[in-house]
């Protein structure tokens, strides 16, 4: 556990810094999930991974779940517009305790934060909002043109100061020859393992959506659950209503009554 200052002067430690990070390139690989709420965040860190990632809006409420473990905040492409909406939204991330920033934003935006010495994750290969562009949700860096283009993104990110970057849904042979090639903590989301870090969304691995992407695995099974509470919820009302409506509800259990010698004089005030 390292001691650090937060953004916002105040004392705090981590399980990870920057630094850290930085440092075991190569050496080691690490975890990563996103979370946002008091219990993922909480689960997250029970469950010992070594980093977060949420929205920035949520930074507060993922720091009650969690002290400690290494958060990154992503200031979403239509939530965070201009450069000064992302120069805001980073530091007062930082200040309510995000360890980092991620933005899938271009080199100038980087570079414009890494100015002020703020610690700044990139997003390469499919950045989903700009699928469009792309031609639709599919792997980037499926031919040897786009590879390379793709690596020379990656060193341009370099030269932008960011420290990581976010690589989605990327070749796995590719994907490890670049990491082996720029000096960026390669983070994977659907790029093999053959990166420095290994992510996942929380709801993929807990099991708690319809359309599982490709990339991912499901290691429980949170939609079931949840159904089988909307199915309970619906029968427990329809039960409340059924016995209500009969008479069966509220009970002698549920109900009290004055005594009878309490009850008659208050019959008799009452006339």
């Amino acid at each position: 556990m390292k001691n650090i200052y937060t953004w916002a002067a105040q004392p705090a430690k981590r399980t990870l810094t920057v630094a850290d990070l930085k440092l075991a390139k190569g050496k080691k690989k690490f975890t990563q999930v996103t979370a946002n709420t008091i219990d993922e965040a909480s689960a997250a860190e029970k469950a010992g991974f070594d980093m977060m990632i949420c929205q920035a809006k949520n930074v507060l409420k993922v720091r009650e779940g969690s002290k400690h473990l290494f958060l990154t905040a992503s200031l979403i492409l239509n939530e965070y517009v201009t450069k000064e909406d992302v120069l805001r939204g980073a530091f007062k991330s930082l200040e309510n305790g995000a360890d980092a920033v991620m933005t899938p934003r271009s080199m100038e935006v980087v570079e414009m934060l890494t100015r002020e010495d703020i610690p700044v994750m990139g997003h390469l290969g499919l950045v989903p909002r700009k699928s469009t562009s792309l031609g639709g949700m599919r792997a980037i860096g499926k031919t040897t043109d786009e590879a390379i283009k793709l690596f020379e993104q990656f060193k341009r990110l370099e030269d932008a100061g960011a420290f990581a970057a976010e690589c989605e849904v990327i070749p796995e042979n590719v994907m490890g020859e670049i990491s082996k090639r720029t000096n960026i903590v390669t983070v994977s989301l659907g790029a093999g393992k053959n990166a420095d870090v290994i992510y996942l969304f929380m709801e993929d691995i807990c099991g708690d959506t319809e359309n599982l992407p490709r990339h991912s695995k499901a290691y429980g099974n949170l939609l079931k659950l949840r159904n089988e509470i909307k199915i309970e919820r619906v029968r427990a009302l329809k039960a409340f209503r059924k016995d209500s409506m009969n008479g069966k509800f509220p009970g002698k259990k549920q109900s009290s009554n004055l005594e009878k010698k309490q009850f008659e004089e208050f019959l008799n005030q009452l006339s």
